[in-house]
């Protein structure tokens, strides 16, 4: 079932999700299933569960979309339960961002070139993986979410400030992508 996407100003995107309950497997399956069919007709590269209203700690990335600039991102899709960062390193890379909640806004953001995750995949087996270059990236921009950060929060101050108007139009439902969305 595709849910609509959360827009810029809904409360749901500035709480820090919920550990997802391990035991209800088939409640967090459905959920996975609904935010892939969601995240494909956004034609988005990730998605978290507070994107679609829901406080949980669950996201997935998919990378396939992008192989004709990342040609390392073939085959590359990952559904997370309850991702915890357990390594970040110091080198850092910059790559302009943007989000399905936050329509039509681009801004370089500056992460950790590299981190190493712990978390469970969609068969709830315990993974931790390592990524890097734009897959890094996608990871690290849908944890964010989790702890209700968006991307414009780690933007240069000036840039942010140059921002704020189209976030303004964003929060006031003056913008229509071309995919459900709500603001709440």
């Amino acid at each position: 079932m595709i849910l609509p996407i959360y827009l810029y100003g809904s409360e749901v995107l500035r709480q820090r999700a919920v550990e997802a309950d391990l035991e209800k497997k088939d409640e967090i399956s459905a959920l996975v299933a609904n935010m892939k069919e969601t995240l494909a007709k956004a034609e988005g590269c990730g998605l978290a569960a507070p994107q679609v209203g829901v406080s949980s700690r669950v996201l997935i990335v998919d990378g396939t979309e992008m192989t004709d600039v990342y040609d390392y991102l073939k085959g590359f899709r990952r559904t997370m339960i309850n991702p915890v960062v357990v390594e970040e390193s110091r080198e850092k890379n910059t790559y302009s961002e943007g989000c399905l909640s936050i329509p039509g806004i681009f801004a370089d953001v500056v992460r950790p070139a590299k981190i190493t995750v712990e978390y469970y995949d969609e068969s709830f087996n315990k993974v931790t993986e390592t990524f890097d270059k734009f897959a890094c990236r996608m990871v690290q921009h849908e944890m964010s979410h989790l702890d209700g950060d968006m991307f414009t929060d780690h933007v240069a101050p000036i840039r942010r400030k140059m921002l704020s108007g189209k976030l303004q139009n964003i929060t006031k439902g003056k913008v229509h992508p071309r995919y459900a969305s709500k603001l709440k």
